[in-house]
């Protein structure tokens, strides 16, 4: 049985096979231990039933993607199950394979990708004449995580799974401003 865990943006979103779930929480890193075990307890799954763990890597919020690797790779560790990460591009252009992705980054631009297109920031300058190369332009609406269930199992299927780390395509506040005085 795969569990699918995305803290990357506000809340927490679950899947366990088609069965999906978001939680309005304040604090992501209290909630993620108790309602990941309430979601597997109301689908009567035990963590011995769990095969592997796929994680949303980003992009999105920097301490909730840093919050679900650390949680997931905690699972993967203790139940000896691989765990498998998944940006929310992939999400998003597995659903919609001919779209270009934008994303608003909260911050005055947007992280974007596509088929063709490695993920990178970009102004709404850029976006507006960058997305017509596109059929369509997705990622302002949440993406739908059922859509990692595909992603997971194909990763799954190969001899050897990418590293789980954060996918940051711009540096921290901290990096930014360190040397701001």
């Amino acid at each position: 049985m795969l569990l699918v865990i995305n803290t990357a943006n506000d809340g927490l979103d679950f899947l366990l096979e088609q069965k999906v779930k978001h939680i309005d929480v304040e604090k992501q890193s209290i909630a993620l231990p108790l309602e990941t075990e309430k979601f597997l307890n109301e689908n009567d799954i035990k963590w011995s039933d769990l095969t592997a763990v796929g994680v949303v890597v980003g992009p999105g919020s920097f301490t909730g993607i840093r919050l679900g690797i650390a949680y997931a790779k905690g699972l993967g560790l203790g139940l000896n199950i691989p765990v498998v990460p998944i940006n929310a591009f992939e999400l998003y252009l597995q659903e919609f394979p001919d779209a270009f992705v934008a994303i608003d980054s909260g911050r005055g631009d947007f992280f974007v990708a596509a088929n063709g297109l490695e993920p990178c920031t970009m102004s709404i300058e850029d976006v507006e004449v960058k997305q017509m190369q596109w059929a369509r332009t997705v990622g302002h609406k949440p993406f739908d995580l059922r859509n990692a269930l595909p992603i997971v199992q194909e990763k799954l299927s190969k001899s050897i799974i990418d590293p789980v780390v954060p996918m940051y395509l711009r540096p921290s506040y901290a990096e930014q401003n360190k040397n701001v005085k």
